[in-house]
């Protein structure tokens, strides 16, 4: 018997186009949060701990690439990729890591009084910032998770998967 796909994605269209119609929405904020407002660091530090929740393999990859660019130690990277907040983070991003982590266990829906915590922490405008990090790393796992889910329905099981996942 063939197990269930292992990642989240995309299972019906209702949800994408809740994510791209609130990144629409919002699209003149990204520019000034992807590079006022969160640092690159700090923006790869949040899309990886959302990324190790989803389980993306592309945006995995892509993002420990951009995390190395922006200067981030190979061993922080490996606390990331295990879904660890880094030992050696910055001290004041600690808390939006968690969030983040948060945020994407509940699909994009963190509980009420941690979103009020980190708008008390942070600020209503740099909370907003990080909500589009978020919601940007979110539909870019959940569209690639959506892209071997298919590979994985149209090879009956044999594409689709990484290593740790095989699950016939």
């Amino acid at each position: 018997m063939k197990r269930k796909f292992p990642r989240r994605y995309y299972n019906n269209p209702i949800d994408f186009f809740r994510d791209f119609s609130d990144l629409m929405k919002k699209r003149s904020l990204i520019r000034e949060a992807m590079r006022i407002e969160i640092s690159m660091e700090f923006r790869e530090r949040l899309m990886l701990m959302v990324t190790e929740v989803n389980g993306c393999r592309y945006c995995s990859y892509y993002h420990a690439r951009l995390a190395l660019e922006a200067g981030i130690s190979g061993e922080e990277l490996n606390e990331l990729l295990s879904g660890s907040i880094p030992q050696n983070a910055p001290s004041d991003e600690i808390p939006a890591l968690f969030y983040a982590q948060h945020w994407a266990e509940k699909a994009g829906n963190a509980d009420d009084e941690a979103t009020e915590k980190i708008t008390q922490l942070y600020g209503q405008k740099k909370t907003d910032a990080i909500h589009i990090v978020l919601r940007m790393i979110r539909m870019g796992n959940l569209l690639g998770n959506t892209w071997d889910f298919v590979l994985y329905q149209l090879s009956f099981g044999k594409l689709g998967l990484q290593e740790n996942e095989n699950l016939n």
